[in-house]
C-alpha cells in the first residue's frame, strides 16, 4: 500500500494590506505630492520675479527706444537739459573695465586656486582660504574707499606718471596711455574691480579643484607626470564645467558692480580715449544719477538698466554655449 503526498510547487503568494499600512501609504503620497507643489511653486516664483524686473525695466524704458530706437545703442551724447541720451559711452566703459578686471583677476585667481589645492602647505591651506573667503565677503564700498584714497595716488605717481612717459611718445600704442595721470580712469576701476572679484573667482575654482578624485592625481603622479602636467591634463579637464562657471561668476559681477567702479572710474560722460581717460559705466551712471532724475531722464536710466540686463544675459549664455561645445568636442 502506498501512500503518495502530492505538493504544488507554484509559490503561494500571500498579500497582507492593513489599514495601517493604506493609511501610511496614502500619508506618504500625500507629502510627496505637497513637497513637489512647494518646490514647483518656489521655482515658479523665481521665474515670476525674473519675467517681472524685465517687464518693468522695459515698460519704463519703453519713451526712450521710441524716441531714439536702436541709435540709442550707440548714440554718445549725454544731455540732460535737452533731453539727448546714448548709451555707447557707459556701455563702452562698463565693457571695457569688467574685461580689464578679468584679465588681470583670472590668472591670479588660477594661480592661487592650484596653489591651495596642489602645493599648499597643510598648516597653510586652511588660514589661506579662510582670508580668500574673507575678501570675497568685503563689501564693494570698501573696495571703493580703497581705491580712491589708497590706490589712485599710489597709481598715480608710481604706474601713469612713469609709464606715460616711457610709453605716451611711442606709434601704436601711445595713444593708450595718453590723457590725464590723477589716478582715475577706465585702467584703475578696472585694476580695482581685478581686486574685488579675484576671491570669488579663486574661492570657485579651489572648490572646483577640490571635487577632482585623488586617485586620477594619484595616477598622473604614479606615471611619472609632473604637476603642471597633473593640472593640465588631469585637473582642467575634469573642472573645465566648474573654471567656465566662475570666470562667468566674475564677469557677472564686475558688470554689475557699482561703488568700487563709481569711486575710481572717474564719472565722465565722454568717450575714453586711453586707459588713462575718465568714463563711466552704466551701474555708476544709475548710482550717481537716479536721485536727481525725473521724467524723461528716469526713463533714460532704466533703458541703460535695460541694457545691463540683456549684457548680462548673453553673457551667461555664452557661457552656456561654451559649455556645450566643451562637452560635444569630448564626446559627451
Amino acid at each position: 500500500m502506498s501512500v503518495g503526498i502530492t505538493m504544488s510547487s507554484q509559490p503561494v503568494a500571500v498579500t497582507t494590506t492593513s489599514p495601517q499600512m493604506l493609511s501610511i501609504a496614502r500619508k506618504q503620497r500625500l507629502q510627496d505630492v505637497f513637497f513637489h507643489r512647494v518646490t514647483q511653486l518656489f521655482s515658479l516664483l523665481v521665474l515670476v520675479a525674473l519675467l517681472g524686473i524685465i517687464v518693468s525695466l522695459f515698460i519704463n524704458a519703453l519713451p526712450v527706444f521710441q524716441k531714439f530706437g536702436a541709435r540709442f545703442l550707440w548714440y554718445v551724447e549725454w544731455d540732460i537739459i535737452n533731453e539727448e541720451f546714448g548709451a555707447a559711452i557707459a556701455i563702452v566703459g562698463t565693457l571695457a573695465s569688467a574685461s580689464i578686471a578679468l584679465l588681470l583677476a583670472v590668472p591670479l585667481a588660477f594661480g592661487v586656486a592650484l596653489f591651495l589645492t596642489e602645493t599648499c602647505p597643510t598648516w597653510l591651506r586652511r588660514p589661506l582660504g579662510t582670508a580668500i573667503e574673507l575678501l570675497a565677503a568685503v563689501p564693494s564700498i570698501i573696495y571703493g574707499m580703497f581705491g580712491l584714497f589708497v590706490f589712485a595716488p599710489l597709481f598715480a605717481d608710481y604706474f601713469q606718471v612713469p609709464v606715460q612717459k616711457l610709453l605716451g611718445g611711442m606709434p601704436l600704442v601711445g595713444f593708450l596711455f595718453g590723457g590725464s595721470t590723477n589716478g582715475f580712469g577706465i585702467l584703475a576701476a578696472g585694476i580695482v574691480l581685478a581686486f574685488m572679484v579675484l576671491p570669488f573667482v579663486a574661492a570657485v575654482m579651489r572648490d572646483v579643484f577640490e571635487i577632482v578624485p585623488p586617485i586620477l592625481r594619484e595616477s598622473a603622479y604614479g606615471l611619472g607626470c609632473t604637476t603642471w602636467e597633473v593640472v593640465r591634463y588631469v585637473v582642467l579637464p575634469y573642472t573645465q564645467k566648474g573654471v567656465i562657471g566662475g570666470v562667468m561668476l566674475g564677469l557677472g559681477r564686475a558688470l554689475g558692480e557699482t561703488m568700487a567702479v563709481t569711486f575710481v572710474i572717474g564719472n565722465a560722460n565722454r568717450m575714453p580715449t586711453s586707459l588713462f581717460s575718465p568714463g563711466t559705466s552704466i551701474a555708476s551712471t544709475l548710482a550717481n544719477e537716479f536721485g536727481e532724475a525725473a521724467d524723461f531722464h528716469i526713463s533714460a536710466l532704466f533703458a541703460l538698466g535695460f541694457l545691463l540686463f540683456v549684457i548680462t544675459f548673453f553673457v551667461l549664455a555664452i557661457a552656456k554655449w561654451m559649455i556645450i561645445r566643451a562637452e560635444k568636442a569630448k564626446g559627451l
